[in-house]
């Protein structure tokens, strides 16, 4: 079955999620439980698009040393795994899960260092998966070896075979892929308000100036800006104007994977013509809204979610 969406991610993890009653710094603490699952925001935005019953093709580099995590996610979801194999080992990402509060403390170890040659090596294997119109989520951060533009090269690529690049990642990555200077511009991008700081060098104190910011983008020629605003819901861009999505209610839950479950809703969205600015944020949405009422970043409920749909709170700010 040939892929109506590509993830790449090429920082992969795995997400290693200790709950704990109570997280007090500089104490020892007995773990409630603890899992391993094969992460990274490409693999999320995989699995939540698979959930969906959309055919998805993983891109990426893992270390051959503890693949079998991935390997064995791929195989449930039935995702098609276009991973390349390099010697070593996927980075591990801690993440302690305070059950009194919800709240979740992340640590991220270093992972693989790569190469040009491994980042021609993932070009190789998307070339024959290009195709117009194409969803191609490039996802996350970039590994050490790499050159900051290495997501501009892919996205680069991507739109000059009239695919649909939307692009999730922040700092230099983020500025170099939207300078245009390889050629090409995402069709899509979700920055965070503080990754949209980051890239206007200049502080965003409210959605006013946050809408500016994605207004400046559209005007250069990317076609939908959606900026995740926490509790506040999302602020979606287009040429058509502009509008916030909420969800009716606050969903409680780790919101671990909810940003990557919105990326999976708006590639979802992209794949669906006749959904307007409004269709698409809510549809988004619903995406993250069932994601967090689920216990696994890479999980969320088709039925759910099309319940949750027309649930969700659209103010246009026209």
């Amino acid at each position: 079955m040939s892929a109506r969406a590509v993830t790449v991610t090429l920082n992969p993890a795995i997400d290693q999620t200790v709950r704990l009653a109570h997280l007090q710094p500089g104490h020892v603490h007995r773990a409630r439980s603890c899992r391993d699952d094969a992460g990274g925001k490409g693999v999320n935005v995989a699995a939540c698009l698979a959930d969906w019953g959309v055919p998805t093709t993983a891109l990426g580099v893992l270390g051959d040393g503890n693949d079998g995590v991935f390997s064995a996610l791929f195989a449930e979801r039935r995702i098609a795994d276009g991973c390349l194999r390099i010697p070593g080992h996927t980075r591990t990402n801690i993440k302690l899960v305070e059950d009194a509060s919800g709240e979740t403390t992340d640590i991220n170890l270093p992972g693989l260092s790569l190469c040009d040659a491994d980042l021609d090596a993932v070009s190789r294997r998307l070339a024959p998966l290009l195709q117009p119109g194409l969803p191609v989520v490039l996802s996350g951060s970039l590994p050490a070896g790499l050159p900051a533009d290495a997501w501009a090269q892919l996205q680069a690529q991507a739109g000059a075979a009239g695919a649909h690049i939307l692009l999730d990642t922040s700092g230099d990555a983020l500025v170099a892929a939207l300078s245009g200077a390889q050629g090409a511009l995402p069709y899509a991008v979700k920055p965070n308000r503080h990754e949209l700081e980051a890239w206007a060098g200049t502080p965003l104190p409210d959605r006013s100036a946050l809408r500016a910011a994605g207004q400046a983008l559209v005007e250069r020629g990317v076609a939908l800006v959606a900026i995740s605003m926490g509790t506040d819901g999302a602020l979606f861009i287009d040429r058509r104007g502009a509008l916030v999505a909420r969800p009716a209610r606050l969903a409680q839950g780790s919101t671990v994977g909810a940003g990557d479950a919105m990326v999976a809703g708006i590639a979802a969205a992209l794949l669906e013509p006749s959904l307007d600015l409004a269709g698409g944020a809510r549809l988004a949405t619903a995406f993250s809204m069932s994601r967090l009422e689920s216990s696994d970043a890479r999980r969320l409920d088709p039925a759910q979610v099309r319940e949750w749909t027309g649930d969700v709170l659209i103010e246009r700010l026209d």
